[in-house]
């Protein structure tokens, strides 16, 4: 019996646990969660979600049409972010199944959650990643994996990223060339013609509008843009 002043414990009542039991998160742990979730989440869209590929792709496109704020900026972001979500789905379900919701339910700590969580993620990343921009990141970061899935997401980020910008420029190339020849055939024509005080970008961009409305561009953009993820 253990006797303190204004306390009386026996030995019964005292109980130590010194095990590794698993608890739910309480509520307070899951606000500071969300919270920083949220406030990384612009962060984690841009590097690790093909949200970068997809929103140059869609400004080269305004670009090659000759247009400066037609779509604007909104509904540019505003496609891309669906797209990527769309794309995004099968691997986000993946981590919720795997990591978020068995920590949710107190079946593995945090720790384990977060190496089940990322391995979905990172097989989504690497499908999307070249080689040698992975060569070159694990190089920087003086990490020698045998296998790609052994790299750290330090090393995959930045790969990604890279091998997305790449993408999304050859991409832009191949959606500028038939625009391209428009501006040319115009300019020619209007040069035979002796017009020097009309710009030729002004008689060819109805011309561009037409031959993008005619093939329905934007279906063809985002097809373009869905099937270079898969």
């Amino acid at each position: 019996m253990l006797n303190v002043p204004g306390l009386l414990l026996t030995a019964s009542q005292v109980t130590l646990n010194f095990g590794k039991s698993l608890q739910k998160p309480t509520s307070s742990i899951l606000i500071i969660l969300a919270v920083t979730v949220l406030a990384v989440a612009p962060s984690i869209l841009i590097l690790m979600t093909g949200f970068t590929r997809i929103i140059i792709v869609l400004g080269l496109t305004r670009q090659a049409l000759g247009l400066q704020t037609t779509p604007p900026n909104q509904v540019l972001v505003g496609v891309a972010l669906f797209i990527s979500l769309f794309l995004m789905a099968p691997t986000l379900s993946a981590m919720n199944h795997d990591g978020l919701q068995p920590y949710l339910h107190g079946k593995v700590s945090a720790t384990v959650a977060f190496d089940r969580a990322e391995v979905p993620l990172k097989q989504w990343m690497l499908k999307q990643t070249g080689q040698e921009e992975l060569a070159l990141t694990t190089r920087a970061a003086h990490q020698h994996p045998t296998k790609p899935m052994q790299a750290s997401l330090s090393a995959i980020i930045p790969a990604f990223l890279l091998t997305q910008l790449k993408s999304a420029f050859i991409i832009g190339f191949v959606i500028f060339v038939p625009f391209l020849i428009i501006d040319l055939v115009v300019s020619a024509t209007i040069m035979s013609m002796g017009i020097v005080m009309l710009p030729p970008t002004l008689v060819s961009l109805p011309f561009k509008l037409l031959l993008f409305v005619l093939v329905d561009g934007w279906v063809l953009v985002t097809q373009s843009l869905v099937t270079s993820f898969r």
